[in-house]
């Protein structure tokens, strides 16, 4: 029977932070956010990895993480390439930019053959997230849908995510009372100012946003019918892209699924982590991930170094 597979949205250019944040050192032993990721994926459950990176970090990735955590993992790659377009498309002469992050599972969609999580590789969920999913993605391989898809989002309170040292981009969710997604939309800078949140979408005015707010932080479960609509959509993003801003448009994750959900074509459960959420956006934010690492370990709630102590 096939199990889980946890993919690792890892090819982001990191831009705002300054350098590859993906495979920053963050704990005391040398330790990176994935470290963390990995190791609470492994106790849920999870055996296999498919790692999304940029080709040209292969050999650096695989030093620094990927050859260590097979011992753990079954690990398997794929390369997000900004020429990696369906025909008859043709990336613009002077773009560099990712083409996003529903992009970058289609670099995967041949590895991809279950249910999946996705996460990102510069964000720290929390242990109780990962057996979450963990287990809807178990159920949706022993009991696959018989209506339309059911997927999963872990949600989290959008002041729990913001940075004190610049904008953050976040999927801002509608929950209704059941506990299911109804609309999700990505707001690409979020502020925060005086204890508030605030977005803008054209740098001049500014919006502020409910405290209770859920977003996704992209830490989703699917089954494989994603990469069908991904496959089938990515065309039809592109013809509006290549004429409206073919530079900097970007084919996002939140807004694949909320497109899915606003044709009524699958429901998304949404379960909000009771975990702290910790990312480096900025090398500013570095600091306290590394106290807040700290904190962990000293109160046991990680061993020091992390790998080797799987059967405590």
């Amino acid at each position: 029977m096939k199990q889980p597979i946890l993919v690792i949205l890892a090819a982001g250019m990191g831009s705002r932070y300054g350098g590859l944040k993906q495979i920053d050192p963050i704990g005391p032993n040398g330790e990176i956010i994935m470290d963390f990721s990995l190791f609470d994926a492994y106790k849920a459950g999870f055996r296999r990895v498919i790692f999304i990176i940029k080709e040209e970090i292969e050999t650096e990735f695989k030093e620094i993480i990927g050859n260590r955590i097979s011992d753990y993992f079954e690990v398997q790659y794929a390369f997000q390439n900004v020429e990696d377009l369906p025909a008859p498309f043709k990336n613009p002469k002077d773009r560099i930019k990712p083409w996003g992050t529903s992009h970058a599972l289609l670099s995967a969609a041949d590895l991809i053959d279950a249910p999946f999580c996705v996460i990102n590789a510069d964000d720290f969920y929390g242990k109780k997230a990962y057996k979450i999913v963990y287990d809807e993605l178990q159920n949706m391989i022993t009991n696959p849908a018989k209506d339309k898809p059911e997927y999963v989002m872990i949600g989290y309170e959008l002041m729990k995510t913001l940075s004190k040292h610049g904008h953050v981009a976040r999927g801002i969710c509608d929950v209704n009372s059941a506990g299911y997604l109804n609309h999700i939309v990505e707001r690409t800078k979020i502020i925060e100012k005086d204890n508030l949140a605030f977005y803008t979408e054209d740098e001049s005015t500014w919006h502020q946003l409910p405290e209770e707010t859920v977003v996704s932080m992209n830490f989703w479960g699917f089954d494989t019918s994603l990469i069908d609509y991904l496959k089938a959509e990515f065309p039809k993003f592109l013809d509006n892209a290549m004429e409206e801003n073919p530079l900097k448009a970007e084919f996002l994750l939140p807004n694949s699924v909320g497109n899915l959900i606003d044709a009524s074509e699958v429901n998304v459960k949404v379960k909000t982590s009771p975990d702290q959420w910790y990312g480096v956006t900025y090398q500013e934010d570095k600091p306290q991930v590394e106290k807040e690492i700290a904190s962990m370990i000293e109160t046991g709630e990680y061993k020091s170094p992390l790998w080797g102590n799987m059967n405590d």
